[in-house]
């Protein structure tokens, strides 16, 4: 789970955020970047914000799950999550059609949705797709983005049975 502190929160007090959509919220409203503050611009950025955080994240991240770590080979559920992905693919790309970016200029509903549609490439290639492969070159371009996706590089490994065995073997208790 994604998770930050700031040490100079509100009040000049910490404060811990959780979840990977309220914290891009929060550096925004914080920052005053990427996350405007006219009200129907903020609209725009919000509703593809949580379309990510409610669509776009847990789709291509069962299809991931069910093609990359599943023990057990599902048909169904491959089928069912790379289609979503497809799906949900094609409505950024007709989004991108006539725009640079999901929610106009630059945001963090973009930050948001990136790692989502590169990783699900693996998977779902953008021939199909060419204003969403375009929107993915315009961010992948970005030195901030290129410096973001180095972070942790070299901690990305192969993972071991044990981590698979914790990782998808938690429980409640």
């Amino acid at each position: 789970m994604p998770a930050i502190i700031d040490p100079k929160g509100p009040g000049g007090k910490p404060v811990s955020i959780f979840e990977s959509g309220a914290i891009l919220q929060y550096l925004g409203r914080k920052t005053g970047k990427f996350y405007p503050k006219e009200p129907r611009l903020r609209i725009a950025v919000e509703e593809w914000l949580f379309w990510q955080v409610g669509g776009l994240g847990p789709m291509a991240g069962q299809a991931n799950h069910f093609l990359n770590y599943s023990k057990e080979d599902l048909p169904y559920p491959k089928k069912r999550y790379t289609d979503e992905v497809h799906r949900l693919f094609g409505v950024m790309n007709t989004r991108l059609a006539n725009r640079k970016y999901l929610a106009g200029a630059y945001s963090i509903a973009d930050m948001a949705c990136l790692s989502w549609v590169k990783s699900s490439t693996r998977f779902q290639p953008l021939d199909e797709f060419p204003h969403l492969a375009a929107w993915m070159e315009r961010l992948l371009a970005r030195k901030a983005v290129q410096r973001g996706l180095a972070v942790g590089a070299e901690l990305r490994k192969p993972m071991t049975d044990e981590e698979h065995k914790v990782l998808f073997g938690q429980r409640a208790k």
